[in-house]
């Protein structure tokens, strides 16, 4: 029997002659990452253990973005100790202002190969999985244990094969995607699994649809969403890497738990309803309901694919007079991007706000958290009773399209109603 992508990339950091799921290995790891909120955790739990050196300075990256810039004193404190130990350890560190959201970044910096392990103190370090890497999120206590050994345990997860076909609508992105395979399987649909994304429909997305769509793969309970790696991957690591590294691919007789099918042309935009990621409907389902803020951006959605499509539909209008929006460009680059080819003058001409790369109004820590009774329409992941602010407010999932021109009406329309 062969395997499969993850099963091979495991065998290859492990010391086994064997995997299969449900089987316990240790992994070695190609870079740990951890932020500001889990970073200072993993460092206590270090000292716990009496680790007091990493296992390579080269190895460990450290991005200030949770709180970044910080909304307070307790979150300015996390910040000054994560780079403090940065410093001290020579790990690498991202400042606010010179990296951006970790997971966006890493992918940018070409800090992420296919066929590598990358471990994060964050539950959507899976969104790496997109290069074709085996990506996961961990507790601050493995964390801790991988900075001070370089190596986890892990499960080895079974394999959810989810062949995409089919060609995108026009208002349809990678969001809808991942959406459409949660609403399929469910938020814990993929425990005890990774999902394979394979196919044309697959593989006709850029790296930037197919970030969104790792990004979601732990909303569905997988350990990550991963795609093999292919000239697209290529294409997009030509001059971010000076590393070699070589694709991986599934055996043609590997085993899978479970095939799934999604079809793009019977997919038209989606949109996740309060207050999970599995309650998903077509646009028109709930069109109508009134939106208080959109949100463009973050680790999810937060690309210039996401800018592009968000100017668009903004692009000569006005946001609604009830509705206030807010853009996050994912890391510094985009942002600069964004700004040369006059993105963010549409988006501020249109009556958006921008604010530098954070996580803030995702996880309802700051720069956009919601009052009670409002309804949200955003690109983030997470949809579940506060997390984006007050419990008593209503957040909506959905794509770069359907949030801008959500901002447009004031409630949650079909794009194609904004631009034809």
């Amino acid at each position: 029997m062969g395997y499969t992508v993850t099963e091979k990339i495991l065998l290859a950091h492990s010391d086994a002659d064997h995997v299969e799921p449900g089987q316990v290995v240790m992994v070695r790891c190609d870079v740990v990452l951890a932020n500001d909120v889990t970073g200072p955790l993993a460092f206590r739990q270090m000292e716990k253990m009496g680790a007091s050196e990493v296992f390579d300075p080269a190895k460990i990256v450290m991005v200030a973005d949770h709180f970044a810039p910080a909304k307070d004193e307790r979150s300015a404190i996390l910040i000054k100790r994560l780079k403090e130990w940065s410093l001290a350890h020579g790990v690498v560190f991202y400042d606010q202002g010179r990296g951006g959201i970790e997971h966006t970044l890493l992918v940018q910096e070409g800090l992420v190969l296919p066929g590598s392990v990358i471990v994060g103190g964050d539950s959507h370090t899976c969104t790496h999985g997109a290069m074709g890497a085996f990506s996961s999120g961990l507790g601050s206590t493995d964390i801790a244990y991988c900075l001070a050994f370089g190596e986890f345990w892990q499960v080895v997860p079974g394999t959810i094969q989810v062949t995409v076909s089919g060609e995108k609508g026009r208002f349809v992105t990678g969001k809808d995607v991942i959406l459409a395979v949660i609403a399929q399987i469910g938020a814990g649909g993929g425990t005890g699994n990774v999902l394979e994304f394979v196919g044309a429909g697959a593989q006709a997305l850029s790296i930037d649809e197919r970030l969104a769509v790792s990004n979601l793969a732990v909303e569905a309970g997988s350990d990550t969403g991963i795609f093999p790696a292919d000239e697209k991957t290529a294409a997009y690591l030509d001059g971010r890497t000076d590393k070699s590294w070589e694709p991986v691919h599934s055996d043609p007789d590997a085993s899978y738990s479970r095939k799934l099918a999604i079809d793009l042309d019977r997919t038209g935009p989606l949109v996740a309803k309060p207050y999970n990621p599995e309650n998903v409907v077509s646009v028109s389902e709930v069109a109508g309901t009134p939106i208080h803020q959109v949100v463009v951006g973050n680790c999810s959605n937060g690309t210039m694919t996401d800018l592009r499509q968000a100017a668009e539909m903004v692009k000569g209008k006005r946001v609604h007079e009830r509705t206030r929006m807010i853009v996050v460009p994912a890391t510094q680059k985009i942002y600069r991007e964004a700004i040369a080819e006059g993105l963010i003058d549409i988006l501020v001409e249109a009556g958006a706000s921008v604010s530098t790369p954070t996580c803030g109004p995702c996880f309802g820590g700051h720069t956009g958290a919601l009052a009670p009774g409002e309804n949200s329409l955003a690109t983030i992941n997470r949809n579940f009773k506060g997390r984006s602010g007050s419990p008593d407010a209503c957040v909506y999932l959905g794509n770069a399209f359907v949030a801008a021109a959500a901002a447009v009406a004031g409630e949650i329309i079909d794009p194609a109603e904004v631009v034809p």
